[in-house]
């Protein structure tokens, strides 16, 4: 399946789980409201929602003139991996991690935080930022950022629906008029979120296997990644990111380890494997 058929799958669904929760909440009104806002949502994260998520994270941008080695570093592999200089970005958190992001390759941004800077070597980092380049070259960045957008905005909805149960809002099955009452919003507002996520799931496990394959082929250099995975899932358990859980599935490593719930529902493969398959590999 094409990434453009996922992409507008993906759009699909969770507009489907949009105006579901939007039913539940206020009936036919409620459901008309909600598709409206997921058309616009929709807009929104298609054209911005590679800023909506930079912004987040309180990512800066960063020139060459102001971080040369960093910059350069990704000038050099964008250039060996034959895409456009992407737009470079430093995340002020001290959890070391990095994503990448935007609608294209012409259109992408990468982004490292400052621990990351801090901890790895010269090659660990490149091999990091080259699995970053590897999803902007399998073109995963938009379906991805899509994601995080998409579901961040269903789980907004759905604390909303929440919120309308508990004060006793929603249209009750005796109105005749759909939505299940309190009990449909409580249903709804637990598993809009778990949907969401394993949307997320779905899309995500497979593409880190192939970011880490592209990685290794771009640096050249698949032990210094594997390297470089294995410090980050120790320190993500020392130092867990404060970040969105519908946003974790564009790092590198799950930024949500060490101890959360949200670990049953991991977006990305078990570290150990990827390692044992990048040191597995031999480029030539």
């Amino acid at each position: 399946m094409s990434n453009a058929i996922k992409t507008t799958a993906l759009l699909v669904a969770l507009t489907v789980l949009f105006v579901l929760v939007g039913g539940a909440i206020g009936g036919e009104q409620g459901m008309l409201v909600a598709l409206l806002l997921a058309g616009v949502m929709n807009f929104v994260a298609y054209w911005w929602s590679d800023r909506i998520v930079l912004r987040m994270y309180g990512a800066q941008e960063v020139t060459e003139a102001e971080a040369p080695e960093f910059v350069g570093l990704i000038r050099r592999l964008a250039q060996r991996a034959r895409l456009p200089m992407p737009r470079v970005y430093i995340i002020p958190t001290e959890t070391p991690n990095a994503f990448a992001t935007g609608r294209s390759p012409e259109h992408a941004a990468v982004a490292a935080t400052e621990g990351i800077l801090r901890i790895l070597t010269p090659d660990e980092l490149e091999g990091v930022m080259a699995h970053e380049l590897g999803h902007v070259r399998n073109r995963d960045i938009l379906i991805s950022t899509i994601a995080a957008t998409l579901a961040g905005a269903i789980m907004v909805l759905a604390r909303m629906a929440q919120f309308s149960a508990f004060f006793g809002g929603g249209r009750n099955s005796e109105e005749g008029e759909g939505g299940g009452g309190i009990l449909g919003l409580i249903v709804l507002a637990i598993l809009a979120p778990l949907a969401a996520i394993l949307v997320q799931m779905a899309i995500s496990r497979s593409r880190e296997y192939q970011a880490d394959a592209a990685g290794a082929q771009i640096s050249r250099k698949p032990r210094a990644l594997a390297d470089a995975l294995e410090k980050l899932q120790q320190a993500a358990q020392a130092l867990p990111m404060d970040a969105h859980p519908s946003t974790a599935h564009l790092f590198i490593v799950n930024p949500l380890t060490g101890g959360s719930l949200l670990r049953l529902f991991s977006t990305h493969p078990a570290v150990e494997e990827r390692v044992a398959r990048l040191r597995a590999m031999r480029i030539t």
